[in-house]
């Protein structure tokens, strides 16, 4: 594994364990956990449409910019549901940040902005 490629792993591992951590921490049944850490490749069922719309639907759950917000509100307003499911939300992401997916291009599933994927 080449130096980049390392830091890349390690960073996105460290945010998949904090969210795991932040998780526990809300007293929320790992039930939940279970149930929606694999929700957003959901989005992958876009690829029947055709690559162009997998992956505008694969990237709009797979970008942190709503979880994140969802983190915020659900922490600024004590609602540990909202909150739970955010974390879930990231965990997701990173841990696929982590094994090298990265967002799609509409040019098919393998193209992602980390590189080809099975490279």
């Amino acid at each position: 594994m080449k130096p980049l490629d390392l830091t890349i792993w390690l960073e996105w591992a460290i945010v998949a364990v904090a969210a795991v951590v932040f998780y526990a921490s809300t007293g929320i049944s790992w039930w939940l956990f279970g149930l929606l850490i694999l929700a957003p490749d959901l989005s992958m069922f876009g690829y029947l449409a055709g690559p162009r719309v997998g992956a505008l639907a694969y990237n709009a759950l797979h970008i942190l910019i709503v979880p994140v917000l969802l983190l915020l509100a659900g922490h600024l307003s004590g609602k540990a549901t909202a909150t739970a499911v955010a974390l879930i939300w990231i965990a997701h992401i990173a841990i696929d940040r982590a094994l090298g997916y990265g967002l799609k291009l509409s040019t098919g599933f393998q193209d992602t902005h980390l590189g080809r994927i099975g490279r």
